[in-house]
């Protein structure tokens, strides 16, 4: 059965996520020594981290949204030091902007690129990514993630809705990600056939292998316009 279209993860499958995330603790801990610094001193940046995860174990419910836990979180330290009225839509900004804020892999561009010159894309994210400010969304027919559809990754409702949206059967898509359980093992239990982008080299530990293993999306481009050409 040819490959119809191809899912792909984006935090550490299309860039490195952690300088992004990090650097927009940064700003917010930079705006709140300016704004807020009773709010600052009360929680540095990894007491606010540490707040996060707290509020994550005692949300369960929140656990597919990432977005509405950190503006809990702001809540939070804000209530704690005698603020009710907390700055949220403004902190929210300003993360979001910084978060999204990405440097793409070198490969991703212009395997993206290839790619989508065959197939339709969707991209499937826990995350609070958003295409449209990074400025990938031209390359995607459409972009889901877990606050959207109400369930994170490796549930198979979120693969699902991509076989929906895509109008193609799971088992004609090809998942691509880092994550060995919430991509690979994820995406398998709901029919799909799977790529582990595994860019570190790590070896495989996690039950059946995927389907294929590249090393960097050039590799995947390589595969899939070489498919192209024997499904043709």
């Amino acid at each position: 059965m040819p490959v119809r279209a191809v899912s792909l993860d984006l935090d550490d499958t299309l860039w490195p996520v952690l300088p992004a995330l990090i650097e927009a603790e940064h700003c917010v801990d930079r705006w709140l020594r300016q704004h807020h610094p009773d709010v600052a001193h009360a929680w540095p940046i990894e007491a606010m981290r540490e707040l996060r995860e707290k509020i994550a174990r005692e949300h369960t419910h929140l656990s597919h949204d990432f977005s509405e836990q950190r503006r809990l979180t702001i809540r939070h330290a804000f209530a704690a030091c005698g603020i009710d009225d907390a700055p949220v839509d403004e902190l929210w900004r300003i993360y979001f902007a910084a978060r999204n804020n990405v440097e793409l892999y070198p490969d991703t561009l212009p395997a993206l690129e290839r790619i989508a010159g065959h197939v339709p894309l969707v991209s499937i994210s826990n995350g609070n990514a958003d295409l449209e400010v990074i400025g990938l969304h031209h390359l995607f027919h459409t972009r889901l993630n877990a606050s959207g559809v109400g369930v994170a990754k490796p549930h198979p409702q979120i693969f699902l809705a991509a076989a929906e949206a895509l109008g193609v059967a799971p088992a004609e898509i090809l998942h691509v990600g880092d994550d060995p359980l919430l991509d690979v093992v994820g995406a398998r239990e709901a029919g799909m056939r799977t790529v582990w982008l595994n860019r570190t080299g790590e070896r495989w530990s996690h039950g059946p292998a995927p389907d294929l293993e590249f090393p960097d999306m050039t590799s995947l481009a390589d595969w899939i316009e070489a498919s192209a050409l024997t499904d043709g």
